[in-house]
């Protein structure tokens, strides 16, 4: 069976830039260990003039020049068209488009499935700016429009089927996002009480309550280090974190690491001794999921999909993500007892295998391809 997958995908396969172009390199060389299956990967590349395919372990990624504009414009103008023509002449049996790849795809008549990774309109108005509010409702508009025209949909939580209750024609189909295979392999030793939080700093990651909240856990004594991967996207936001930083004195305890590579992700991870997550909008994080695999506590936010994924004194706690002191509170509860933390951390390694790796997300991700087309 011939598969496309459209979607945003890296340069690098080690160096993914986001959550969606992490899923599609796992899920896309997983799948490419069946024989039967043919993968494609097609995306659009500002960076070429030219289309280029090239192959990595198996898969064909076809990059095809995106043409100037927005992506807003691109997912309903020359961006649909080119990314539609492109795949008629590919001539694929099945379409998988995730995220605003399934806007460019949603007329095409081939059999088609659309993964949802996000709530773009949501994201827009959480994320201020300029006219965000209007931004907003010309996503929604464009996105549950899309929604309808989708006769497969895999939803990786069950926070996305509920948001799509009486907008989504088509069958749903539950289906997990899928981690690398290494962050199995991987032995958690933490030596030192230290937060680590994989995510941009931004609003919707709502950065900054979570470094107040750590700051009350510093204020009652104790010894600890907050660990941030992941890069300013909001200039503004940005200065904001840096100058609380600044102004309480934080500046050996709150390090901001910037992009990391995957392989310094994992050393993180390693090291750390609770995975905080306290965002106002989220699906299934990867953080979270990568986090689970190596066996750590997570404290995150009781909202959008992270209920889903961490049940309190399970395998963590949920915590008001516009609360500092429900947040610090939580992360003190972990560090003062390590046979409680301990044993989240097995029950998340636990959980982690059955859903998230790569292997057990791509046989469910091949049957739907069967199911489908068959």
């Amino acid at each position: 069976m011939k598969v496309a997958i459209v979607t945003h995908f890296p340069k690098e396969l080690n160096a993914p830039k986001g959550g969606v172009e992490a899923v599609n390199v796992n899920l896309s060389l997983a799948l490419a260990a069946y024989r039967d299956l043919d993968i494609h990967v097609v995306t659009l590349d500002t960076d070429i003039d030219n289309v280029d395919v090239s192959q990595a372990k198996g898969v064909s990624i076809h990059r095809v020049p995106c043409p100037p504009g927005s992506e807003l414009l691109n997912a309903m103008g020359k961006g649909r068209k080119i990314v539609s023509n492109y795949l008629t002449e590919l001539n694929p049996d099945l379409v998988h488009a995730h995220d605003t790849y399934g806007i460019m795809v949603k007329d095409l008549p081939i059999p088609r499935v659309f993964t949802i990774h996000g709530f773009i309109y949501g994201d827009t108005l959480l994320s201020g700016g300029r006219f965000s509010w209007l931004r907003s409702r010309l996503w929604r508009y464009v996105e549950t429009g899309a929604w309808r025209e989708q006769p497969h949909i895999v939803s990786i939580s069950p926070y996305v089927r509920e948001r799509l209750t009486g907008i989504a024609r088509g069958a749903i189909h539950d289906i997990e996002n899928p981690i690398s295979s290494k962050f199995f392999d991987l032995q958690h030793n933490a030596s030192a009480h230290i937060v680590f939080s994989a995510a941009v700093i931004s609003r919707r990651k709502n950065t900054l309550m979570l470094i107040k909240a750590f700051n009350q856990l510093l204020e009652k004594g104790w010894d600890a280090q907050l660990r941030l991967a992941g890069p300013i996207v909001e200039e503004d936001y940005g200065e904001e974190v840096r100058a609380y930083i600044a102004r309480t004195g934080l500046c050996d305890r709150v390090v901001l690491l910037g992009s990391l590579p995957s392989d310094a992700i994992t050393h993180e991870l390693t090291q750390a001794s609770i995975f905080a997550l306290v965002s106002l909008e989220e699906n299934s994080p990867m953080g979270i999921e990568e986090a689970m695999a190596v066996g750590l506590p997570v404290v995150t936010s009781n909202r959008c999909g992270m209920p889903y994924m961490v049940r309190d004194w399970e395998n963590g706690f949920l915590v008001d993500p516009f609360d500092a002191s429900d947040i610090s509170r939580r992360m003190e509860r972990i560090l003062a007892d390590a046979e409680l933390a301990a044993g989240m951390g097995r029950n998340n390694r636990q959980y982690a295998l059955s859903y998230y790796h790569p292997d057990r997300v791509a046989e469910r991700t091949r049957q739907l391809y069967l199911d489908v087309v068959g």
